[in-house]
């Protein structure tokens, strides 16, 4: 693969794979902000980032199931309906490496900033397919790809989600144009991306192609050969390989938050504490508590940022009488009740970790 002709990269991000390029900020920038600003947006590649001409860029919409083959031109795109959404987007592997201490994963090692909160303007899913006329079916797929450059894993990067997703009347999928009110950059998936609120971050497919009408789902690597939360016992490569196809493709996120900054006021015995917290597909965070005696006690957190249905949570809290040194942990509750489990089963991929946050002060 070549890497020779990539654009710049943020420098303000730690480098976790410089070929692919995967990198991510410290969870202490990202609380700073409510909307994620471009250059602390992380990076996830599994090839080479490539460079594509907007004014000629094109999707192809392949429809199996009617025979039927269309090319729609971004021009075209930005003459439907424009559509707006804040979603946050974050990684399978975010807090890998915390996962990795339980016992070794296989993956980039992430730590926690592989998650970004941005506004995407775009197209919605659904218009484009009434607008080049197919059909709703509650069983079939939408399948992405992106043949912009080869992978690791498989020729092209693909991914999927059921039709009824994209069809649902409060369906917020995307064909994204614009990040932040400006045009997606290249590192992002530029001129033309997915965005799949509430969904992991591997089926955001990004320099999107291609757009097929299935009733299976994508048979890309990324979707059926990774980015699955396997059991305990498969714990190699080895034994991951004929046991793929029994489980299902990662979609949603668990519950989750996680500890970014700890301030000590040795003069005052005081402690602020920020973080931020994710949703799970049950509803937005309704409470963060915290606690720094091991979970016997809780402290509420005030929410200082949430915006709709599916950005993330900003939180903190000022804690009092502590200790010269010990540990902050954080549990996040949303809508339905849900309340972020205390550990994580481990899984050989590293994926979907949620234990409690946890920082040391």
């Amino acid at each position: 693969m070549d890497f020779s002709s990539e654009p710049p990269h943020s420098r303000l991000l730690r480098v976790q794979g410089r070929e692919p390029f995967n990198a991510e900020p410290p969870s202490s920038s990202l609380v700073n902000h409510h909307i994620t600003p471009v250059e602390l947006v992380y990076n996830r590649n599994h090839g080479p980032v490539r460079i594509l001409d907007e004014h000629s860029h094109s999707i192809q919409i392949q429809d199996e199931i009617h025979a039927k083959n269309m090319t729609i031109s971004l021009p075209e795109l930005k003459s439907l309906p424009r559509a707006s959404v804040v979603a946050a987007h974050q990684c399978a592997g975010n807090r890998r490496n915390e996962m990795g201490k339980i016992k070794p994963v296989t993956g980039t090692g992430w730590d926690d900033g592989v998650v970004a909160n941005c506004r995407w303007d775009g197209v919605r899913l659904r218009d484009v397919l009434v607008h080049v006329g197919v059909p709703y079916a509650e069983d079939l797929h939408v399948c992405f790809a992106s043949h912009a450059a080869p992978c690791q894993d498989d020729k092209y990067y693909g991914a999927s989600i059921p039709m009824k997703r994209a069809y649902a009347l409060e369906s917020d999928v995307l064909l994204a144009y614009e990040m932040n009110e400006e045009p997606i950059p290249s590192d992002h998936g530029g001129p033309l991306r997915v965005v799949v609120p509430g969904v992991v971050g591997a089926r955001w497919v990004k320099w999107v192609d291609t757009l097929t009408i299935s009733a299976h789902e994508s048979p890309n690597a990324y979707q059926q050969r990774d980015y699955k939360v396997l059991p305990p016992n498969v714990d190699s490569i080895e034994a991951a390989g004929p046991v793929w196809a029994r489980y299902p493709p990662l979609m949603t996120l668990p519950l989750n938050s996680v500890v970014a900054t700890v301030d000590h006021d040795l003069q005052h015995g005081r402690l602020v504490v920020k973080g931020y917290a994710t949703p799970s597909d049950e509803g937005n965070i309704t409470v963060v508590d915290v606690s720094t005696d091991d979970g016997k006690t809780w402290v509420p957190a005030r929410i200082v940022y949430q915006e709709g249905k599916w950005s993330w949570t900003l939180w903190e809290v000022e804690l009092f009488d502590v200790q010269l040194h010990g540990v902050v942990l954080s549990r996040a509750t949303d809508a339905s009740g849900n309340v972020q489990n205390r550990e994580c089963e481990w899984n050989f991929r590293g994926v979907a970790y949620n234990a409690w946050g946890r920082r040391e002060w």
